[in-house]
């Protein structure tokens, strides 16, 4: 479906300062999130399945190399402990689970294991499967998808026009690329960016419009979170009515897109997350992140169930990626929320711990100096997209 609204509505909206105007902007952005998924959800958690030593240059990242940041680290995980991960994300109410890795692309034996990770979830859980593992040829994504996988990440980060600033060793038409190659393998795309990199009001709509041309099928929000030794470790947190307000724009530009939020939201948005799901939130990323701390699973799940929402999951969520847990949409009625989210599963019993970097991630200081950024130019136009 096209934008629900012009670019020039879109800046309007973007200028709104006044509370009650916001809020009449989220009751209209909530409107379009229920006619189209009524009360569904698709709650994410991930896994940092590979962590530190990253070759690229992004602005906002502590994995870079380019960055004064302490590093996170860990090797890439064995399939074994990437099923761990998922089986406590299930426990924990999810109804997918992301493998996430640093860097623009693993080497053979590092894709491998994410392959049998895939074929392990997807035989011993009920989850759907993700993968965020950088740029890709559209061999590996055919053989991710033969592996299990359903829908890959790959974000575009910020519009065109002010990429350059974030990142000059990741190519903006690099990122279209890889897109492209997952779409073709036919995997659902996961497509988003960060808010509040320094990027304009009009930026941000650029931004919003170019994803609508993309037509990802999810568009994951993330809100800076600035870590210090990062080119924008020194920028302030986004106010979190600007943040909201920003959530409900992007939903009327991408009204059939599964809008999840993910980092900065715990920094950026604080006591008003339920309301930036009012904002036409589909899911978020349950628990924690990549490097830093989330909401318990039980806080995530209230903020939807707060506003008459399912959480529930369906016995054949691992079957279809396309989430629908809308109440009654599969055969007979969607079964009551159990008082534990493992009961569901059948995992009673299982010590769930879901993926924490505060304690299974090494920080490193670095060591010698820090090369310096590469110099901002141009970005090239991006090839016709097909």
């Amino acid at each position: 479906m096209p934008p629900l609204i012009t670019r020039e509505q879109a800046l309007r909206l973007g200028e709104l300062e006044d509370r009650s105007q916001i809020e009449a902007l989220i009751e209209r952005a909530w409107k379009v999130r229920v006619e189209r998924f009524e009360d569904a959800t698709d709650m994410c958690s991930l896994v940092n399945a590979k962590s530190g030593g990253c070759a690229q240059d992004c602005g906002f990242c502590a994995q870079s190399r380019f960055a004064e940041a302490q590093t996170p680290l860990h090797a890439m995980m064995e399939p074994e402990q990437i099923l761990e991960h998922a089986r406590a994300a299930e426990a924990a109410g999810a109804h997918r689970f992301c493998m996430v890795t640093q860097g623009q692309g693993l080497s053979k034996r590092d894709f491998e294991k994410v392959l049998e990770g895939t074929r392990l979830v997807a035989r011993h859980t009920n989850l759907k499967r993700c993968a965020s593992i950088g740029h890709m040829s559209p061999a590996r994504a055919r053989a991710l998808k033969e592996a299990g996988v359903q829908r890959v990440h790959h974000n575009v980060e910020t519009a065109q026009s002010y990429y350059p600033e974030v990142s000059q060793t990741v190519r903006y038409e690099g990122r279209l690329r890889t897109i492209d190659a997952v779409r073709g393998a036919g995997l659902e795309t996961c497509v988003g960016g960060i808010l509040n990199l320094g990027e304009s009001r009009e930026q941000r709509v650029e931004m919003a419009f170019e994803l609508a041309d993309i037509e990802p099928t999810s568009v994951p929000i993330n809100l800076l979170n600035p870590r210090p030794g990062t080119k924008f470790g020194d920028r302030e947190y986004m106010d979190p009515w600007e943040a909201v307000k920003w959530i409900a724009i992007f939903r009327l530009i991408l009204p059939d897109a599964l809008f999840r939020l993910c980092g900065g939201r715990v920094e950026n948005i604080g006591e008003l997350q339920q309301l930036a799901v009012r904002a036409g939130l589909n899911g978020v990323m349950m628990g924690n992140f990549l490097t830093t701390l989330g909401n318990t699973p039980d806080e995530d799940r209230a903020m939807f169930e707060n506003l008459g929402l399912n959480v529930a999951r369906q016995p054949d969520n691992g079957a279809d990626p396309r989430p629908d847990n809308r109440s009654g949409w599969l055969e007979g009625e969607t079964p009551s929320q159990p008082d534990s989210p493992a009961a569901a599963g059948g995992l009673d019993g299982l010590d769930v711990r879901l993926w924490d970097p505060s304690t299974q991630l090494r920080f490193a200081r670095r060591r010698g100096p820090v090369p310096p950024r590469p110099e901002a130019t141009p970005d090239a136009a991006p090839a016709p997209r097909a």
